[in-house]
C-alpha cells in the first residue's frame, strides 16, 4: 500500500493513494460509542431538522422572515441576535450605537420577545437561540412569553448556545469572567431539569473554533474538553450526570473537505461516548450519544463568484448529513456580502429539501459506514483529538488551557497556515486565487434600514415610560441578591422581565457582583 504524505486533508492528515482495510469496523448504528449514528434508523424515521439561521432589524422584521421561512417548509427556528443584545447592552446603549439590528435581531424586553414569537405555535416548533453570555436572560424572556400565552414549559422544546467558554478564545461575546459564566451556565442545567425538561441546555460549540481557523481535529478536540468543563461544573453543582447529560447537545462546523468532514462528525460522536461513559461513569445510553447541529462553513463563503457559494454549501451540507447531524442550517450564497435576502435564503432551505427528498441520503443510515478511506479518517481524527483532549487534561482542564492561551494560539497557527497555502496557490479557493474573473457580476443584497434603529429606540424609550419602575428596580434587587448568595439566577430573572427589566439593566446590576472580563 502507498503511504507518500504528500497529500493531506485541509487538517493535515496523510492522504494514502488508496485503501483497502478496515482493522475493526465499528458497531452498527445507534449502538456505542455511536460511530456509526446517534440511532439505529438514521434519517429513515424522520429527516434532519432544517433550522435556518436567522434574525436582523428588530422583531417584527425577523418573526415574519421566520414565518416566511417556515411557509416554505422550514421545520424549526433558529435565532440570530444582534451583538448589543449578546453582550448584555439595551438598544438605546450609546455603545449599541450602529449595532443595532445589524447581525441578528435586536431583544431588550419582554415586549421584544413576545413581537419576535407572535404567532409562532411554542409548544410545536422547536426554537434554537444562538446567545452565550446572555443565554439565561433570554431563556427567562422565552419562558416569561410562554407563561403568558398559556403554554406550559414542560412542552417547550429548543436550545439555547449557552457555550460561554469558547467565547474567550474564538468569539468574543463575553460578559463575565469564566467563573460566574459557568455558574450561570449551570443554573440554566439545574433549572430546566426540574421545569423545562424537554429544552436543550447547552450547545456546546466548535462551529466558532472551526471559523476560526481551527483544523477539524482541534474542532473536536477543543469542542469535547469545553464539555468534559461543563459536565465537571454539573457534577460540582450536585447533579447527578445522568439527570442533565441528556439534553446537552453540540453545534459543528460543516466544512469543506467532504470525507474529512463526515469522518469528524463520526469520532466526534465516538469520543464524547466514550468520554461519557467511561469518565464519568453515565448509565442512561442517552447520556453518551453525542446530538449535534451542523451549520455549513460562513468562512468559506467568497464575495468573489459568489454564486459558486450555492455549491460550496450543497457540498458541506452533503458531509453533515452524511455524518448524521440531528439538525443543519445551509448558508446562503450572498451571506459573505450581506444578510440573505429572501430569496437566497429561500434556495438555502431548497438545497435541504433536495438532499432529503431527492438525493436518496435518509434511505440508509451511515451510508459511508465501511467506506475503507472514512473509516480511516474516523480512526484518525478520534485518535488526534484524543491526544490533545489529554494534553488539556494535563493543563488542568478547558478553564486553564483558556488562561494559558493554549486554545488561542492553536488556532492562530492553524489559520496562519490556512491563509499560507492560500496564498502560495498550495491550496486552491475557486474565483479568489484559480479561475479568476476579472468582471463581476451584480447581485440584489439585504440591507438593515437604518430607521429601525431608531424605531428600536423609540420603542424601548416609550416601554420604560409606561412601565412601573419601582417594581422592576426591586426585581433587578432580587436577581443581584440571588447573584450574591449563590442562588440560582433563572427565577429571579423570569420575575425581571415580567416586571419589564431590560436585558442591559440586569446586567448592569450583575457587573458590580461578577464583574467584567478583560482578555
Amino acid at each position: 500500500m502507498d503511504v507518500t504524505r504528500d497529500r493531506e486533508t485541509t487538517s493535515g492528515i496523510p492522504i494514502r493513494r488508496f485503501y483497502s482495510s478496515i482493522s475493526a469496523p465499528p458497531p452498527e448504528p445507534g449502538t456505542f460509542p455511536y460511530t456509526r449514528g446517534y440511532s439505529a434508523e438514521g434519517y429513515r424515521g424522520r429527516p434532519w431538522t432544517m433550522r435556518q439561521y436567522a434574525g436582523f432589524g428588530d422583531a417584527r422584521q425577523s418573526n415574519e422572515r421566520y414565518r416566511y421561512l417556515l411557509d416554505r417548509g422550514q421545520t424549526g427556528l433558529s435565532i440570530a441576535f444582534d451583538l448589543p443584545t449578546q453582550i448584555g447592552l439595551d438598544s438605546d446603549d450609546p455603545l449599541a450605537r450602529g449595532e443595532v439590528g445589524k447581525v441578528g435581531v435586536a431583544i431588550s424586553t419582554i415586549e421584544d420577545m413576545e413581537l419576535l414569537t407572535a404567532d409562532l405555535p411554542l409548544d410545536r416548533i422547536s426554537v434554537s437561540m444562538t446567545i452565550n453570555s446572555t443565554a439565561a436572560i433570554l431563556l427567562a424572556l422565552y419562558l416569561a412569553v410562554a407563561r403568558r400565552r398559556g403554554v406550559r414549559w414542560e412542552n417547550l422544546s429548543g436550545t439555547v448556545q449557552n457555550d460561554v467558554l469558547k467565547e474567550f478564545f474564538a468569539r468574543g461575546t463575553y460578559v463575565f469572567p469564566p467563573a460566574p459564566s459557568m455558574k450561570i451556565t449551570t443554573d440554566i442545567f439545574e433549572f430546566c431539569r426540574d421545569f423545562a425538561p424537554r429544552w436543550n441546555t447547552i450547545s456546546i460549540s466548535g462551529y466558532h473554533i472551526r471559523e476560526a481557523g481551527s483544523t477539524a481535529v482541534d474542532e473536536v478536540a477543543f469542542t469535547l474538553a469545553n464539555g468534559i468543563a461543563y459536565v465537571q461544573a454539573a457534577l460540582d453543582r450536585g447533579l447527578d450526570v445522568d439527570e442533565f447529560a441528556p439534553r446537552l447537545s453540540f453545534f459543528f462546523n460543516a466544512h469543506s473537505n467532504l470525507f474529512e468532514e463526515a469522518a469528524k462528525f463520526r469520532a466526534a460522536r465516538r469520543l464524547w461516548a466514550e468520554i461519557m461513559r467511561d469518565r464519568f461513569g453515565a448509565k442512561d445510553p442517552r447520556s453518551w450519544r453525542l446530538r449535534f447541529h451542523a451549520q455549513t462553513a460562513g468562512s468559506t463563503l467568497t464575495a468573489q463568484q459568489p454564486e459558486v457559494n450555492i455549491v460550496r454549501t450543497t457540498l458541506e451540507a452533503l458531509s453533515a448529513v452524511l455524518g448524521g447531524a440531528q439538525s443543519l442550517h445551509t448558508n446562503a450564497y450572498d451571506e459573505a456580502l450581506s444578510l440573505p435576502t429572501e430569496a437566497s435564503a429561500r434556495l438555502a432551505l431548497r438545497t435541504q429539501q433536495v438532499l432529503a427528498e431527492e438525493a436518496g441520503l435518509p434511505e440508509v443510515a451511515d451510508p459511508l459506514g465501511g467506506s475503507f478511506y472514512v473509516e480511516a479518517l474516523t480512526r484518525e481524527i478520534h485518535d488526534r483529538a484524543s491526544a490533545v483532549v489529554a494534553q488539556i487534561d494535563e493543563m488542568g482542564g478547558s478553564l486553564q488551557a483558556i488562561g494559558s492561551g493554549f486554545f488561542a494560539r492553536r488556532i492562530e497557527e492553524a489559520a496562519f497556515e490556512t491563509q499560507r497555502a492560500i496564498e502560495t496557490g498550495e491550496r486552491t479557493i475557486v474565483g479568489v486565487n484559480k479561475y479568476v474573473e476579472t468582471d463581476s457580476d451584480r447581485h440584489e443584497l439585504h440591507s438593515v434600514d437604518p430607521g429601525v434603529e431608531r424605531e428600536q429606540v423609540r420603542r424601548l424609550t416609550a416601554f420604560r415610560l409606561r412601565r412601573d419602575s419601582s417594581r422592576s428596580g426591586a426585581a433587578i434587587r432580587e436577581v443581584r441578591s440571588a447573584a450574591r448568595e449563590g442562588r440560582n439566577l433563572l427565577p429571579p430573572m423570569i420575575e425581571a422581565v415580567e416586571a419589564s427589566a431590560t436585558l442591559g439593566e440586569i446586567v448592569a446590576g450583575l457587573k458590580p457582583i461578577f464583574g467584567e472580563y478583560a482578555p
